[in-house]
């Protein structure tokens, strides 16, 4: 049985069955107590579990950051709640000098299971410091796994996933998506960390995303098959590691790909996946790779400017043809 869940719910629900199953997790984060989360994630959860394992931090993220990661070297799963991964900037020394390399530093004698989380990318008119996507950051970091979710019964799936996993997680979410709904099975399920979701199959084309760019995604697939062209969909899920797998069989398929990425051009999560395909099925591709980026600048805050930065179906179907050499 399944029943339909916002994303944030999704979310909360996989925190709750974990703090009750293992005494060891705890959440701690800016107004994630009190005020029951900046997006609402954690409602309710003070109530419940208490101010021991559902902690109000300071406005300091690498001061809460470096106590989960110390935390978690000594027994303990916490889960960090970011307002946003703009802010965690502060904090990527700890999770970067220290969550990530804290297994290989001490030779395999300190884990570090721990779950830095909270929305990344654009949200509007939130302007430049606000507005980035981190997760090919992140995935650049050996010892780091990055998880990136669209889908309600994924985001609980994979959360739960992280908690359980002995080594750091990202997970990066999307403050457009928080109201986000989608069918979520019930009682217990995880979602395996670092392997992709085909949304949708086809025969023509391959078409890769993930986070909040598989909708736009979704809907030029739409517009696609409108015009008799099969699109399969791939939903990454998984940042690090990437799965490479699914992609290339899909393209062995299709012999066509366009990547649709919510980061810059240079060195994102886009350029990786091209290198991948270009490794593994270079024989089965019928023209180049081909990507949908934002634009190569610190997002505008104007409204326009903000439509003209970000990819969305229009952009992608006009990719989608060009890699299929049809001419619009």
């Amino acid at each position: 049985m399944a029943r339909k869940l916002a994303l944030r719910d999704a979310l909360r629900e996989a925190m709750i069955e974990e703090m009750r199953r293992d005494d060891t997790v705890f959440l701690m984060g800016e107004e994630v107590a009190e005020y029951d989360g900046a997006y609402k994630v954690s409602k309710g959860m003070l109530d419940e579990f208490g101010s021991r394992r559902v902690i109000d931090t300071p406005i300091a993220e690498l001061g809460f950051a470096g106590i989960g990661v110390g935390a978690a070297m000594n027994g303990l799963r916490p889960i960090v709640e970011f307002m946003t991964w703009n802010f965690a900037v502060l904090a990527f020394d700890q999770i970067v000098n220290n969550a990530a390399k804290t297994l290989s530093q001490s030779a395999g004698q300190f884990k570090c299971p721990i779950v830095f989380r909270g929305p990344s990318g654009s949200a509007g008119q939130l302007a430049q410091q606000h507005s980035q996507t981190f997760e090919s950051w992140l995935a650049n970091v050996p010892g780091l796994k990055v998880v990136s979710c669209v889908d309600p019964a994924d985001a609980k799936g994979l959360l739960k996933s992280a908690i359980r996993d002995n080594d750091p997680v990202c997970m990066m979410e999307s403050e457009l998506l928080y109201g986000f709904e989608g069918e979520v099975p019930e009682g217990e399920y995880l979602v395996p960390i670092g392997l992709a979701a085909v949304r949708r199959e086809g025969t023509d084309i391959t078409l890769v995303s993930y986070n909040k760019m598989m909708l736009p995604t979704l809907e030029a697939a739409e517009e696609l098959a409108k015009e008799g062209i099969s699109a399969e969909v791939i939903d990454l899920r998984t940042i690090r590691p990437l799965d490479y797998k699914t992609i290339v069989e899909s393209v062995k398929k299709t012999n066509r790909l366009v990547v649709i990425d919510e980061s810059w051009p240079l060195a994102g999560i886009s350029s990786e996946v091209a290198y991948g395909v270009q490794k593994y099925a270079f024989d089965y591709l019928d023209a180049p790779v081909t990507r949908v980026n934002v634009a190569d600048t610190s997002l505008p805050y104007a409204p326009t400017l903000v439509e003209a930065f970000l990819p969305n179906a229009e952009k992608i179907v006009k990719a989608a043809k060009e890699v299929m050499y049809i001419k619009s």
